[in-house]
Order: C-alpha cells, then sequence, then structure tokens
C-alpha cells in the first residue's frame, strides 16, 4: 500500500508496506480510497443536482460521517468500511434520482431525436463537459443572435429535452469522446465551453478560445466564475466562422421513461423469444489499449438482442449499424454517465414487471470504468446486490486482491477478459 496520511508515516514520506505505522494495512486502505472516490463521484452528481435546485439533507450528512471515517486512526476495521462503501452506493443512488428528477423537471419530458452532427457556416460555440444548466444559460445568451452552440462529448443527450434542442441556437453535436478533443478542438475555430472534468489541458494553437465555469479551469483558460458567457459570446463573433461540414446524424432520448413506457411490450417479447437480452455497455471511454473490447463486444452481440449505452463510453460503439429489432434501433441511447440512473431504473422495472430479481433478469453489464463516477455507479450496482458486472479495461489500482476477492465473492464482480467475442459466448451459454 500507499499512505501519507498522517504525520507517522515511515520516514515522513508514506508507508509502503502493510501494516503502516499506525497499524493499517492495505485492505483497510483499499476501502478507504474506495469510499474517497466513490464520494467524490457522488459529490460531482450532488453538484449538478443542486444547480437545479435538488438537494437531500441525508445525502450531505452522510459526505460528512464518511469523510469523517477515512481519517487517521478512526477505522481499522474491513466489516465497518465495507457498510460504509455500500452505503455510499445507496446515497449515490439517491443523488442520481435527485438529478434525473431535476432534468425532467427543468428541461421536459425527454423523447427519441435525430441529432444532426457536424457544422453549418456561420459563427459558432462548442460546449463540452455535463451541466446543462451552463448550456441552457448559455442558450439563453445567445438568443437573437447568428451564433450557433454546437454540444460536444457528454453534452450530446441534451439534444433528448425538449426544452433545449427546440432553441433556435441550439444547431446540432460536434466531435466525439473526451480524449479526442485535442485534435478536434483545434479543428473548431470557435470558442469551447468546458463545463465540468472531461477537460484536457489545452493546447497552444487554441487554450485562447478555451473557457471553463466555476472550480473547472485549465492553464491558458478563461474560468468563469458566474453565470455570464459574455465573454465567449463576444470571442464567437471575433473567431473564424465555421465551414458547413455536416457529418451524419445520430439518435439520442431513450431516457427510462422512453423504454419503460413499452414494459409491456418488451415483457411480451421476451415471452414470445423476440428478445434474447439485454446488454449495458457503456460508461467511461480513454485512449489506452484494451478499450476495443467494448466495440468488438457489441459488435457481437445476438440481432434479436438490445443494447443500452450511456456516457462517453457509447462513442466507442456507436459508430456501427446494428440493425433494428421491434422498430428500434438496437443500440438505445440512454444519455450521458449522470444518467446511470436511468439503466438501473430500467433494470428495477422490468424485473418488476417479469416479477422476479434483477440478477433473474437477460440483463448483462459490461461496464468501462476511468474516474470516480464510474465508481460511485458501480457502488450503486453493488449496493442493489447486482452480481455478475463486467468491468474493465484494467481493474481499479485502489482495490487490492482480497478486496476484489471478496467482491468477486459476494457479487460475481468480473473483469474484461482478453477476448470479447469468448466472455459473450459463455454469457450466452450460461443463459
Amino acid at each position: 500500500m500507499f499512505c501519507n496520511q498522517c504525520e507517522q508515516t515511515a520516514n515522513c514520506s508514506g508507508c509502503i508496506t502493510s501494516p503502516g505505522i499506525c497499524g493499517k494495512d492495505q485492505d483497510v486502505q483499499s476501502l478507504q480510497e474506495t469510499l474517497l472516490y466513490g464520494l467524490k463521484g457522488m459529490a460531482a452528481y450532488a453538484n449538478h443536482a443542486r444547480r437545479l435546485g435538488m438537494t437531500d439533507e441525508s445525502v450531505n450528512a452522510f459526505i460528512e460521517e464518511a469523510l469523517f471515517a477515512t481519517m487517521t486512526n478512526v477505522n481499522f476495521d474491513l466489516e465497518s468500511l465495507f457498510e460504509l462503501v455500500l452505503e455510499c452506493g445507496k446515497h449515490n443512488l439517491r443523488v442520481m434520482e435527485l438529478l434525473d428528477e431535476g432534468h425532467v423537471r427543468r428541461y421536459g419530458e425527454p423523447s427519441p431525436a435525430t441529432v444532426q452532427e457536424g457544422t453549418q457556416a456561420g459563427p459558432g460555440i462548442l460546449i463540452t463537459g455535463h451541466d446543462l444548466r451552463d448550456l441552457e444559460d448559455l442558450l439563453r445568451q445567445c438568443e437573437g443572435t447568428d451564433i450557433k452552440v454546437y454540444t460536444h462529448g457528454e453534452m450530446l443527450p441534451a439534444h433528448m429535452y425538449p426544452k433545449l434542442r427546440e432553441h433556435p441556437n441550439l444547431a446540432g453535436h460536434y466531435g466525439g469522446a473526451w480524449q479526442k478533443q485535442r485534435r478536434e478542438f483545434d479543428d473548431f475555430s470557435g470558442p469551447i465551453v468546458a463545463t465540468t472534468n472531461c477537460i484536457l489541458i489545452p493546447k497552444d494553437s487554441y487554450k485562447d478560445r478555451v473557457f471553463t465555469t466555476r472550480v473547472t479551469a485549465v492553464p491558458g483558460g478563461k474560468r468563469l466564475k458566474d453565470d455570464d458567457f459574455t465573454p465567449v459570446i463576444e470571442t464567437a463573433k471575433r473567431c473564424p466562422p465555421l465551414p458547413d461540414h455536416r457529418t451524419g446524424s445520430s439518435v439520442v432520448g431513450f431516457h427510462h421513461n422512453v423504454i419503460l413506457g413499452m414494459a409491456d411490450t418488451i415483457v411480451q417479447a421476451v415471452k414470445d423469444g423476440k428478445i434474447s437480452r439485454f446488454f449495458v455497455i457503456g460508461g467511461c471511454d480513454g485512449a489506452e489499449v484494451g478499450r476495443n473490447y467494448f466495440s468488438d463486444y457489441a459488435r457481437a452481440t445476438p440481432p434479436d438482442s438490445f443494447i443500452l449505452t450511456l456516457g462517453c463510453g457509447k462513442y466507442r460503439i456507436r459508430n456501427y449499424d446494428y440493425g433494428t429489432l421491434l422498430g428500434l434501433p438496437r443500440l438505445l441511447d440512454m444519455g450521458q454517465c449522470n444518467n446511470a440512473y436511468g439503466a438501473i431504473k430500467v433494470a428495477v422495472g422490468l424485473a418488476q414487471a417479469f416479477q422476479c430479481g434483477v440478477n433473474d433478469l437477460p440483463l448483462t453489464l459490461v461496464v468501462s470504468w476511468f474516474e470516480q463516477k464510474a465508481v460511485a455507479v458501480l457502488l450503486t450496482l453493488l449496493y442493489l446486490g447486482v452480481k455478475g458486472v463486467t468491468i474493465g479495461p484494467k481493474p481499479p489500482a485502489f482495490i487490492t486482491p482480497n478486496v476484489f476477492r471478496i467482491l468477486q465473492e459476494k457479487y460475481d464482480l468480473r473483469l474484461t477478459g482478453a477476448d470479447a467475442e469468448s466472455d459473450l459466448r459463455r454469457v450466452l451459454s450460461a443463459a
């Protein structure tokens, strides 16, 4: 383990042996870090929800208690720490519910929509990240101008909300997942607004066009401390206009309310043998080797199955024609990583419709993880008792072999294998 949490650390530089000077071993350190990273992810969701007027005092109280539990010499007990980790998943479920409710209240009932991708001729602004409130404010302040606003990355699902997609200044979507932004932002001639995480340190060639909001900040960019987007709009007027370059279209908006609205049809189709399985494939995308596993897995799914996707992990699997099933696209885009609550809601709703447990459903979860919000979502799945989740492409470095073994024994948590098609065949043969 590595711990530099207190003054007692070995040689005042950090304990690298287990146990450390205080007696804490690597498994205790692992669970404390799991709790901390889960709290970070939950705090991000809670911050988005608060900006929409949605809060819950019990969540705030848990954050305080859980942080206290990670203090030096306060908890050396694996069992109680594991309970707190699962309780973090419980409270994260509530936070995601608040965020989902806040989005629907403010922006309308989501519905499927076709989004034009690329750019139109004229001045434009690109907005990336997760905060739909920032997008709302930017659109309102662009009213009456010829400036077009384009979503990027995790902002794509904004188009499923009628009060956003119907705004005359929202033109469409540009680009893909976060790790490609240095090339994509270079090619976009207008200003770029980064609202949350998933912003990379910008290149010199475009850093003077990067704006960030509130706590989000990068060297060379301009941080907006309030909701005034005037500097962004003025920059858009000065920048060279965008070309008319359309690159295609995509369909988004399969919110949990949309899918569960078809629950009776789905249940009957499963009973009639028209649907063999549901796959949730998504999460965080990234640049490292191994993430082709998720695209290989999605392409190998049988034609009588649905794929539910969310988060920027969708960009790993969306540029492929999976065909249709029951008159719907087989690939159903449910939204941002912030919409992970929707996948949970669908699973619980279908389990109720089938009068069974979630683990009895013809459902497989294959989740790419990258950062703290993905950790928070995983803890929620564990809190709900969901078993057989596959994560990857690499195991979290803060999970010790012993802690991972416990998760495998309790929840059948799995790592992605070397070959996606082989893993898929094992799932289908066990069904």
